[in-house]
């Protein structure tokens, strides 16, 4: 009998666990990045991408655009989830 390979699948947090923030958006990078500074926090600048849905229905966010985001529990990235 051969040996089988167990791989263990470890899941993320899940992202609907996290509450939404606010931020405006300071800088836009290439490939849908920004550089988007967070309401609650004084200095608080924070790398966001785009969410899927958004790239989908091409919602376009420019400098100065106040979105949501949703920030990764490890402290990554954030991903914008809605322009308002």
């Amino acid at each position: 009998m051969t040996p089988r390979l167990i791989i263990a699948i470890v899941h993320s947090a899940d992202m609907s666990e996290v509450a939404p923030v606010e931020g405006i958006v300071e800088e836009a990078l290439p490939n849908t990045l920004f550089r988007v500074k967070i309401s609650d926090q004084e200095g608080g600048l924070v790398l966001a991408y785009l969410a899927g849905k958004m790239r989908l229905h091409r919602i376009k966010v420019l400098v100065g655009d106040r979105v949501q985001l949703q920030l990764d529990p490890y402290g990554g990235r954030a991903r914008i989830t809605r322009r308002m």
